[in-house]
């Protein structure tokens, strides 16, 4: 059994923490220094780092955008484990997607979006491909508890209503952003992405991975 597990590949869908990594404008940048050091005499090494909780790829709290709603740490973290439908949504105009960019899902209780043709590892790109509020609800309607992207947002960079945002809210769905798709083709996988279990936290920090389903 461990044997066949084993050889089901992984896909890394998360971005790598590192100093110079692109934050939505005017968020905390993120450093890492090393404290304790074992070339000066420690039995060992310590890092701190500072950050944003939206650093890299990450999952939105209900609290992100509301006051009352669950911080990440009383999220239940069914949606953010299970198999997962992956879309390839780079050819689509207009700047976000709508119900008519959708591909039959079938049965998908978890979408992703991959929108970059090569994420933007070096730079924030503000022209992202955004998410329409009624493609949130309309993938509600089918039963999606989860959408990912590999935008920084489901919103466009410059929205003051935050309607996909809200729509989300609405359906009590859950938001992966900041994923990294390149390589990833389209189709169905086994998602695995736990958001840190943060008190009182807008967001949790992800390391994400797509698994190849057993019988693929």
């Amino acid at each position: 059994m461990s044997s066949w597990r084993s050889q089901r590949r992984i896909w890394d869908i998360s971005q790598t923490l590192r100093p110079g990594l692109p934050v939505w404008p005017g968020d905390t940048a993120f450093a890492f220094e090393r404290t304790w050091k074992m070339e000066d005499g420690s039995p060992v090494n310590v890092g701190r780092m500072t950050m944003s909780t939206h650093s890299g790829t990450h999952g939105d709290a209900p609290l992100h955008y509301s006051e009352t709603a669950p911080d990440i740490a009383s999220v239940e973290l069914d949606p953010y484990i299970g198999e997962c439908l992956v879309v390839d949504a780079t050819g689509v105009s207009g700047g976000s997607i709508s119900v008519g960019d959708l591909p039959h899902l079938g049965s998908a209780d978890r979408v992703l979006f991959r929108t970059f043709e090569t994420f933007p590892h070096a730079q924030w790109d503000s022209g992202f491909t955004a998410i329409d509020a009624e493609t949130i609800k309309w993938l509600a309607l089918q039963g999606v508890k989860l959408v990912g992207t590999d935008a920084p947002s489901v919103d466009p960079q410059e929205s003051k209503t935050m309607d996909a945002h809200k729509a989300v809210l609405e359906h009590d769905m859950r938001i992966l952003e900041g994923l990294v798709l390149d390589g990833v083709p389209e189709g169905r996988y086994e998602l695995i992405a736990l958001p840190l279990k943060i008190a009182g936290g807008d967001a949790g920090l992800c390391r994400a991975i797509l698994r190849e389903l057993p019988d693929a």
